[in-house]
């Protein structure tokens, strides 16, 4: 069969729920955390799982963009101070480490963002700013969004492609584009 192209059907699937997932997302809440990266001095990211891994792509862009970005846990990740934030991406905003930080930031009176499924978790209530992202919880309990993906890949999913539309505000309102930013990208590659 050459040149046939071989159809993903699951894939198709999983588009759709991310096009309709990307659907409900508030511009109003992305538009105050955009402004309240844009307000803080160091913006440090963190998440467990595969929501870490996200949130540490997204630490890549904001450094690409000039910020002072930092993923919580790594060696050169400094102290934080009152004029910074922490952004955390968790579904189920109750992660214990997570939960853990987030009082710890707020103790050192940095602001905390959180990007989650359940607002009214931990977190979410510890939180100044909240986007709320559709999406699965990991163990299903009390599942809302329906999703033929296992476990929390479509919130995960949407926070990646979230993160990714935020870096693009973040560009457009302090006028970077992609060549301006590649002059910060990784070099010893």
């Amino acid at each position: 069969m050459a040149g046939a192209e071989l159809q993903v059907p699951q894939l198709d699937r999983i588009i759709g729920e991310l096009q309709q997932t990307a659907g409900r997302i508030s511009g109003e809440q992305t538009e105050r955390l955009a402004d309240r990266i844009l307000r803080s001095r160091h913006i440090f990211v963190a998440g467990a799982g595969r929501s870490g891994l996200m949130m540490r792509a997204f630490a890549m862009r904001l450094m690409q963009m000039g910020f002072q970005a930092y993923v919580v846990g790594e060696t050169v990740t400094p102290g934080m101070t009152r004029d910074d934030m922490l952004l955390i991406g968790s579904g189920s905003g109750e992660t214990k480490s997570l939960v853990s930080m987030a009082a710890k930031a707020k103790s050192l009176g940095a602001a905390l963002a959180a990007v989650t499924i359940t607002p009214d978790s931990t977190i979410g209530q510890l939180s100044e700013d909240v986007v709320t992202l559709p999406g699965a919880p990991k163990d299903r309990t009390g599942e809302a969004y329906a999703t033929v993906q296992p476990m929390g890949s479509l919130y995960e999913q949407t926070l990646l492609l979230f993160l990714d539309a935020l870096v693009l505000r973040l560009m457009e309102k302090q006028g970077l584009d992609s060549q301006a930013m590649y002059g910060r990208h990784a070099n010893l590659e």
